[in-house]
């Protein structure tokens, strides 16, 4: 049972996996990827700017910092010199904590100035290779394009093509049943000759043998009329003798006059 399920969802892997390639445009994929790797650039470069502006705020706590160290400094001056040594020491203890505090900020600004650094050669180099895809995908859509045309124009001219090919099929289908039927009108005409098939628009009962004899009779009738029509031309309306056979003689009573 568990073999007949395996074969069974190879099986569809199969069918799934012949429709995907058929319906799959190579040049959407393109276009799919190439805007995956813009947006992979968008984040590299948004991450470059997070640390780009925590480098920045860093800065400027450091620069606040040493304003107060410097600042602390000269009150523990103004309070040595008032004779309040109390004072200037509480000063003092301040501007160690402030420069403990600039030392570790010191200390995140080189690491975010290293991150910094790192993220902007990555995204300029993710850069370059987004610019040189979408020039490679250009081209091979372009390429893929030319070669679809060319294959539909072939299709079209050999008729391989799906739509050719019903054309072609229709076309071959209608001179077959042409020829079926000529042929059975061939035999028809053949049956009819030979009397093995009757013609239906004869009247009932006239068959070959009463055909002919009429025929015969018609044909014996038109030659007597013919003979009768010719006895009764006068003779001045007697066809001329043939050239040849001689010229005809003068009556005698016309040679006496002469």
């Amino acid at each position: 049972m568990s073999s007949i399920a395996h074969r069974i969802a190879a099986l569809f892997r199969i069918k799934t996996n012949k429709a995907l390639d058929k319906a799959e445009d190579p040049r959407e994929v393109l276009d799919y990827s190439y805007t995956q790797q813009q947006e992979m650039l968008q984040k590299v470069r948004r991450g470059v700017a997070d640390v780009a502006t925590s480098r920045k705020r860093v800065d400027l706590q450091i620069n606040q910092l040493q304003q107060s160290s410097g600042k602390l400094e000269g009150q523990a001056q103004q309070a040595l010199a008032t004779g309040r040594e109390d004072l200037a020491r509480e000063a003092l203890t301040r501007r160690t904590a402030v420069a403990s505090q600039v030392t570790d900020l010191q200390t995140q600004q080189a690491s975010l100035q290293d991150q910094e650094e790192k993220l902007t050669l990555a995204s300029q180099r993710l850069q370059g290779k987004v610019d040189a895809f979408r020039t490679r995908k250009e081209t091979i859509k372009a390429t893929y394009t030319a070669a679809e045309a060319q294959t539909r124009i072939t299709e079209a001219v050999t008729g391989i093509g799906e739509e050719m090919g019903d054309v072609g099929l229709a076309m071959q289908r209608a001179q077959d049943k042409t020829e079926q039927m000529q042929a059975r009108a061939g035999a028809l005409d053949e049956l009819l000759a030979s009397g093995a098939l009757e013609d239906a628009t004869l009247p009932a009962g006239h068959d070959d043998i009463q055909a002919e004899l009429e025929r015969v009779t018609a044909g014996s009738d038109v030659d007597k009329e013919l003979a009768r029509m010719k006895a009764q031309l006068p003779a001045s309306a007697a066809p001329p003798a043939v050239e040849g056979q001689g010229t005809p003689q003068a009556p005698p009573d016309q040679e006496e006059t002469s």
